[in-house]
C-alpha cells in the first residue's frame, strides 16, 4: 500500500459480516463513527456469491449515504464463510471491483472478535452464532484456524446444531423413542403448539418458518438451567466443543502455558448463559489455568474498524487517538441503539 494524503473528512468502511447479521460502520479517519447499518448475514454458500455480494454492497452504500457520503479510502471486512484463503481473496477482489476504496482487506469474522477483545492481536477467539469457529494468533506469528464448514470438517455446536439437537430429543421424548425432557413442552409452548411434534409438522409444512429454528436456543438453555438432563447433556456437549477448540488453538500458537486471552462471541456465547459459560470457563481453566476467558463489551465490529484503520498510513500517536475515539463513539452508537425511540421500533443492538 502506497502512502496517501488523507483529508480530515475522509473515512474508512468497516464490515463485520456474520451468518445471521452484518454490521457496516463508516468511520472518519480520526476514529469518529459516522454511521452504523445492520443488514442480513453474509451467506454466500446459501444464497450464492453474487447475491451475497449484492446484499453486502447495498449495506455499504446505505452506510455511506447515512454518513453523508464521505470519501472512502479503505475497507476492512471480517466476514463469516470466508474460511479459506481463496475465499478471502475472491471477496477482496469483488469489493475492489466496487471502486469505492483503493485499499481493501478481508478476513474471517473470528478475527474481528479476537481484535475486539484483545489489545495486542494475540490470543484465541471462539465464535458461536449460527455456526461455530475458532482462531488463535501467537506472539511469533503462529496461526491456528479450523475449516468450520460443518459436519464434513468435524464441526458441531453452533446455534443451528443446538436447535436441531433440541428438536430431535423433544420429538423422540413424545413418541417414546427417547427419555422425558422439558424440551418437549417448552418448545411447543414457545411456538404456540400443543406438542413438539406439532412444531416439527408446522416447519415441515412451512406453516412455521424454518429460519425460526434459532429461537429454540434460549429455550434449550432455560431447560438446562431448570435441571433438565437431556438439555444439560446438549449444553455439556457444546461446552466441550468450545473448550476443545480453544485449548487446541492455545497450544498450537504457543500460548498453552502463558497468560493469554480466550475471547468468546457470537450470539450464543455472547448471551453468557451461566450453564454454558461456567462450563467453558471451568473446562479451559482445568488444563490452561493461565488463560483468561472474556466476553468483549463491544461487538466484533470494533475489530473490523481496527482492520480498516490498518490500511491507513497513520503515525503511532494518530493511530492511538483514532482507536480511542472509535471505542468511545462506537460505545455511544451502541447506547443510542438501545435507547427506545417513540417514533420507531427499538433498533437491534450493536
Amino acid at each position: 500500500m502506497g502512502a496517501m494524503i488523507l483529508r480530515p473528512d475522509a473515512a474508512v468502511i468497516a464490515i463485520d459480516g456474520g451468518n445471521s447479521k452484518t454490521d457496516v460502520a463508516v468511520v472518519r479517519v480520526d476514529g469518529e463513527v459516522l454511521s452504523v447499518v445492520r443488514a442480513g448475514g453474509h451467506r454466500p454458500h446459501s444464497i450464492g456469491i453474487d447475491a451475497a455480494e449484492k446484499e453486502l454492497r447495498a449495506a455499504v452504500t446505505e452506510a455511506l449515504a447515512s454518513a453523508g457520503d464521505p470519501e472512502a479510502v479503505a475497507i476492512g471486512a471480517y466476514v463469516a464463510n470466508a474460511d479459506f484463503a481463496v475465499e478471502e481473496r475472491l471477496l477482496r477482489d469483488r469489493i475492489l471491483g466496487w471502486n469505492i476504496a483503493r485499499d481493501v482487506e478481508v478476513g474471517n469474522d473470528t478475527l474481528a472478535l479476537l481484535r475486539s477483545g484483545v489489545n495486542d492481536r494475540v490470543g484465541v477467539a471462539v465464535v458461536c452464532g449460527a455456526g461455530i469457529n475458532c482462531v488463535g494468533l501467537g506472539r511469533n506469528g503462529e496461526v491456528a484456524r479450523f475449516p468450520a464448514i460443518g459436519t464434513i470438517t468435524g464441526d458441531w455446536g453452533g446455534g443451528f446444531d443446538l436447535s436441531l439437537a433440541a428438536m430431535f430429543h423433544a420429538a423422540r421424548a413424545e413418541d417414546g423413542r427417547g427419555p422425558h425432557t422439558l424440551l418437549s413442552p417448552m418448545i411447543a409452548r414457545h411456538f404456540g403448539r400443543t406438542t413438539a411434534l406439532d412444531v416439527s409438522e408446522g416447519m415441515h409444512l412451512r406453516e412455521i418458518d424454518q429460519t425460526r429454528l434459532h429461537e429454540i436456543v434460549p429455550v434449550l438453555f432455560d431447560a438446562a438451567q431448570l435441571g433438565d438432563e437431556v438439555a444439560g447433556d446438549i449444553v455439556a456437549r457444546q461446552a466441550h466443543e468450545v473448550v476443545s477448540m480453544a485449548t487446541i488453538a492455545l497450544d498450537r500458537v504457543g500460548l498453552g502455558e502463558v497468560e493469554a486471552d480466550v475471547v468468546l462471541g457470537g450470539g450464543v456465547l455472547a448471551a453468557d448463559y451461566p450453564v454454558l459459560s461456567d462450563a467453558v470457563r471451568s473446562g479451559i481453566g482445568a488444563t490452561h489455568p493461565l488463560a483468561a476467558v472474556k466476553i468483549p463489551e463491544l461487538s466484533p465490529l470494533m475489530g473490523s474498524i481496527l482492520l480498516s484503520l490498518d490500511e491507513l498510513s497513520l503515525d503511532p500517536a494518530a493511530r492511538s487517538a483514532a482507536e480511542d475515539r472509535a471505542h468511545t463513539s462506537l460505545a455511544r452508537k451502541k447506547s443510542d441503539a438501545r435507547r427506545p425511540d417513540r417514533r420507531t421500533a427499538p433498533t437491534a443492538q450493536l
